[in-house]
């Protein structure tokens, strides 16, 4: 189990509520092991899926063979596309000895805040490609994410 900690006045303290919860479980004296990382920016964390949502939200998809029925937009498979498209993926062999591409992992423990900084402006370029008009610019959609997270 993961906790939050901050250090304040030369001292650790608990910098959420569940933190608290299992400090106060300790008794005066005990040890406590634990493993630390420091998180990345949780605002630019929201804005990575403000920046999601809006690319979503304007996402059109090209009609389709409906053989196996009607597709459905699904914000998990856009959102793994993009990562993927973005160049963030691994390649894993399947039991068949087949291989497939999967998404990395962008939570806090999994990318560090420059790798993050730099998915974020691919996942730019790649909205610039495949969701918005040619003309958009780079700085143009981040303004957008910046404004909707404004009024969020």
């Amino acid at each position: 189990m993961d906790i939050h900690v901050m250090k304040t006045y030369g001292v650790l303290a608990p910098a959420d509520e569940q933190a608290e919860e299992i400090i106060k479980q300790m008794k005066h004296g005990q040890v406590m092991r634990l493993k630390y990382s420091f998180p990345r920016n949780y605002k630019f964390h929201r804005k990575y899926f403000a920046l999601l949502n809006i690319g979503f939200d304007n996402w059109s998809p090209k009609p389709v063979d409906a053989t196996y029925g009607v597709p459905q937009k699904s914000f998990d498979r856009f959102r793994k596309d993009t990562i993927i498209l973005a160049g963030f993926y691994d390649v894993v062999i399947r039991l068949d000895g087949s291989t497939r591409i999967e998404a990395k992992s962008i939570s806090f423990s999994s990318m560090d805040e420059d790798e993050f900084s730099d998915l974020y402006s691919k996942t730019i370029d790649v909205f610039l490609k495949y969701v918005y008009d040619k003309d958009m610019t780079k700085k143009e959609l981040d303004q957008i994410v910046t404004q909707y997270l404004e009024f969020a």
